[in-house]
């Protein structure tokens, strides 16, 4: 069960947000081609790698790296305005962006993150990389990590 790790006194999640990893997303600067980060995973890994794909609704290329247990999304800025331009600003050289849970039920995985604290970035869920809804909680309200729930 996903736990807030926020003050004491909130109460036990139900279930809801629970489900497995589907990835982790590394930021990838600008200076740095997101086709060579790609290749740079593939060698060490082994791994299969998906082709580039421009994401202009969220301002990300991403590059998905394909493992045995998960995959790993490389993210890299599309555009001057992308909001991942200020993780930049704290982490010039890139690293961990966020984590992404699946989920059997978004509304419900919302409603729940909601009620224990979590603070949604944005109104509604949006369509990510995979096609499917998702939805991103700030990091300041989940132990520094931001989080991704998307629907199974």
């Amino acid at each position: 069960m996903l736990r807030t790790g926020l003050a004491c006194g909130r109460r036990a999640m139900s279930g809801s947000v629970t489900g497995t990893l589907n990835h982790v997303a590394i930021a990838v600067p600008k200076e740095k081609c997101i086709k060579e980060a790609a290749s740079a995973y593939k060698s060490l890994f082994g791994a299969k790698v998906s082709e580039p794909m421009d994401l202009p609704e969220h301002g990300v290329t991403t590059v998905f790296v394909e493992l045995p247990n998960t995959k790993l999304e490389l993210l890299h800025p599309l555009g001057d305005n992308s909001p991942i331009a200020g993780f930049f600003t704290k982490n010039p050289l890139g690293g961990m962006h966020h984590i992404c849970i699946e989920v059997d039920d978004i509304e419900a995985a919302i409603k729940e993150a909601v009620a224990n604290g979590l603070k949604p970035l944005g109104e509604k869920p949006k369509i990510g990389a995979h096609g499917k809804p998702v939805m991103f909680f700030h990091p300041k309200t989940l132990t520094g990590v931001l989080l991704e729930v998307e629907q199974k």
